[in-house]
């Protein structure tokens, strides 16, 4: 049996999409967050060793990382279109934005969400020297960095529906954390509007829709 151990406005609703798009036959464990810390609850963290979702147990074996997550699943469901054959014209841009969504762009994110977090922490006194330190960060290689990674994905997206092509792949599955968790919060707006536009698609994809109904859905953090 599949379980799911979703922890509540996390990456781990990229699983429940997942699995709902396999047809997969599953059960969802839901971990509520630490209200006065945001972060998950004891009982989660015991689940794996670093403590973070997703995590997923499939009979005795026991899965973390979403990307690893993924491909454990494509392995099982061998004949699912979400990963394009090799040799294939979407295999090389599927395996792209399989690892661009965390090794790029959710990079960035995290940077930039602990950039604020230090802006606004420090008590009085030595708030604007570090003030100072950030704004340098941010001139120099934060926001040049996710500027140049929105536009290349608004680019991309320009020309395909989706980010492999003309169908729905393990890639955009990927891709939707990220791109949710910046629109509206880092920056990622109407000024790219083909990102826009497709993560409408992907809201309006059935399978996302009940994952979303069954795990909730996200929201700032």
């Amino acid at each position: 049996m599949i379980t799911v151990h979703h922890l509540e406005n996390s990456r781990s609703l990229r699983i429940l999409w997942l699995l709902e798009e396999l047809g997969a036959d599953y059960v969802i464990k839901t971990y509520p967050r630490d209200p006065a810390t945001n972060l998950a609850p004891k009982d989660y963290q015991a689940l794996h060793p670093l403590g973070k979702a997703p995590v997923v147990s499939d009979g005795d074996t026991m899965l973390a990382e979403t990307g690893a997550i993924l491909e454990h699943f494509f392995d099982k469901f061998a004949d699912t279109p979400l990963r394009p054959a090799p040799g294939t014209p979407a295999r090389t841009p599927y395996q792209y934005w399989m690892h661009a969504s965390e090794g790029s762009l959710m990079s960035l994110l995290i940077l930039g969400l602990f950039l604020t977090r230090m802006e606004t922490a420090p008590p009085f006194p030595i708030k604007q020297i570090v003030k100072m330190a950030t704004s340098k960060v941010r001139e120099l290689y934060h926001t040049p960095s996710l500027t140049k990674m929105y536009a290349y994905m608004n680019d991309v997206l320009e020309e395909n529906d989706w980010f492999a092509g003309d169908a729905l792949t393990g890639a955009d599955i990927m891709m939707s954390y990220p791109v949710e968790a910046a629109i509206g919060r880092a920056g990622l707006d109407d000024r790219y509007p083909h990102v826009l536009a497709w993560m409408e698609r992907v809201k309006a994809v059935p399978s996302y829709q009940r994952a979303v109904q069954k795990g909730g859905g996200l929201t700032p953090m």
